[in-house]
């Protein structure tokens, strides 16, 4: 009964819902070029430094973003403006965060002719960290503001889904545009050089798409009650470890890390394996095409199933997939584009039912989590319980990242400069066979691990629905009191 009450109102208009969306489309835009193997791929191939440098520098820091995002996410609580506490950071972060983006791939034109490796080294070292601090400093409150927008489950779902939706789209151009300009600097059918090719995107996402990203400061609003309390630094760390949900939906995410590398190996497939980076464009489309048809079926799909429930059916899934398609390319993964065209086109379709779905459940439950603690302890944290969500992905990244380009050399694989100052890649006897396996098998047996945690994760069903009624009301009383100046007498 509780949860038809709840649809029958909402806060969120269209306008605002795809502000949202729009601005998360500008931010993931940038992103996208720092994600999964690409990121790898342009330290090691296009910057020209030593993977095991690169491998050290993105787990030193993967690791210090498990401080780092709890600590910002902290701060930003204690934040009390009356423009809210989480949209003052989407004000002003978009400027600088677009400097940094452009900076972090400007490097091999900078430093073109640099005489020693350290040189390069240093630069990786200081413009990452720095897009590291901002991108940090915009994506903690962004998410925040999902859960703080509007009181109402329904809200929360439609303007998650309206930003992973219009970021596929539109973000994910970045990547779409960047694989075609590497096939045409590779065959020489233009005069860019790789290193321009992400200089050209990264310039695009640090203007337009950095002008989209502000549109989450400008064109939103924060409707859930905060309590006039600041709570310190301190408090914002402790909830982490008093929030059970919360903690298991982490240690699902840590434990299942190493899955990740399907990113990583994705992009050395189709650059080294099969030496056709544009590939991904045609073997992903049929499955582009069915992710966007999957958000209607979102709200199906949560009639029928909960949140955990769909977690688990989607890393089962992810694991029959993965064995039959290793095993069903086999004998042509380096030897039949249209084979294993066809082949990684039927998974990409299976996958992307599940990766639309995972781009919106974890944000809820996350949501819910927030809300949980709102009912356990009176205390609202979205900014450091959704920087979880931040130093989750960005851990993941780095970690899969890391530890993928610290492979290479194991499975054989190498970039060297040519007399003549090209990079020309080198590979062992079973190099292709070695990243065959790393971007379909591995990750699936990988990220079945983390279903152990979820198998205690609780927040669900009866409990869930007596949390939501219970704060429906007591924020009522919290809205009153403090437009009557009471709260500050509690």
């Amino acid at each position: 009964m509780a949860e038809t009450k709840t649809r029958e109102r909402t806060y969120v208009g269209v306008k605002e819902t795809l502000a949202y969306g729009f601005a998360n489309a500008g931010q993931v835009f940038g992103y996208n070029l720092v994600a999964g193997g690409y990121l790898s791929l342009f330290f090691t191939k296009v910057f020209g430094i030593p993977a095991g440098a690169v491998s050290t520098m993105i787990l030193i820091l993967g690791i210090w973003d498990t401080v780092n995002d709890p600590l910002m996410g902290s701060i930003i609580d204690k934040t009390r403006t009356r423009y809210g506490k989480l949209r003052p950071y989407l004000m002003l972060v978009p400027i600088p965060l677009s400097i940094a983006t452009i900076m972090l791939f400007a490097g091999p034109e900078i430093l073109a002719d640099a005489k020693t490796t350290t040189v390069k080294i240093i630069y990786m070292y200081v413009s990452y960290i720095i897009w590291e601090f901002f991108y940090t400093l915009g994506d903690v409150p962004f998410w925040g503001l999902s859960t703080a927008i509007s009181p109402i489950p329904a809200d929360r779902t439609k303007v998650i889904s309206s930003a992973r939706f219009i970021s596929s789209i539109i973000g994910n151009l970045s990547t779409t545009f960047l694989v075609v300009m590497m096939d045409l600097s590779n065959s020489g059918t233009w005069g860019l050089t790789l290193s321009q090719d992400f200089l050209i995107l990264a310039i695009i996402a640090g203007t337009l798409g950095m002008a989209l990203f502000s549109l989450a400061g400008f064109k939103t609003r924060e409707r859930v009650v905060q309590t006039i309390k600041e709570p310190s630094v301190l408090e914002g760390f402790r909830v982490l470890f008093k929030n059970k949900p919360l903690m298991l939906i982490i240690c699902a995410n840590v434990i299942g890390t190493l899955a990740g590398i399907q990113n990583v190996f994705k992009t050395y497939y189709y650059s080294e394996v099969l030496d056709l980076n544009s590939a991904v464009l045609w073997i992903n489309l049929p499955g582009t095409i069915f992710g966007f048809l999957t958000y209607l079926l979102i709200p199906k799909l949560k009639r029928k199933l909960d949140n955990r429930q769909i977690v688990l059916l989607n890393l089962f899934c992810r694991l029959i997939t993965g064995i039959v398609v290793f095993l069903c390319g086999l004998k042509f993964y380096n030897t039949s584009v249209l084979g294993i065209s066809i082949i990684l086109m039927v998974q990409n379709f299976i996958f992307s039912f599940f990766d639309t779905i995972n781009l919106v459940i974890p944000t809820e439950m996350i949501g819910d989590t927030v809300d949980y603690m709102e009912w356990k302890t009176g205390e609202r944290n979205e900014a450091v319980s959704f920087s979880v969500l931040t130093f989750i992905g960005k851990l993941t990244g780095s970690v899969a990242t890391s530890v993928g380009t610290a492979l290479l050399p194991i499975i054989g694989l190498a970039f060297v400069q040519s007399a003549g100052g090209e990079t020309v890649t080198v590979k062992g006897e079973s190099t292709d066979l070695w990243i065959w396996a790393l971007f379909t098998l591995v990750p699936s047996i990988l990220g079945m691990l983390s279903v152990i945690p979820y198998l205690f994760y609780d927040l669900r069903g009866e409990k869930l629905e007596r949390i939501r009624s219970d704060m429906k009301e007591r924020r009522k009383k919290l809205s009153k009191d403090i437009s009557e100046g009471g709260a500050g007498n509690e």
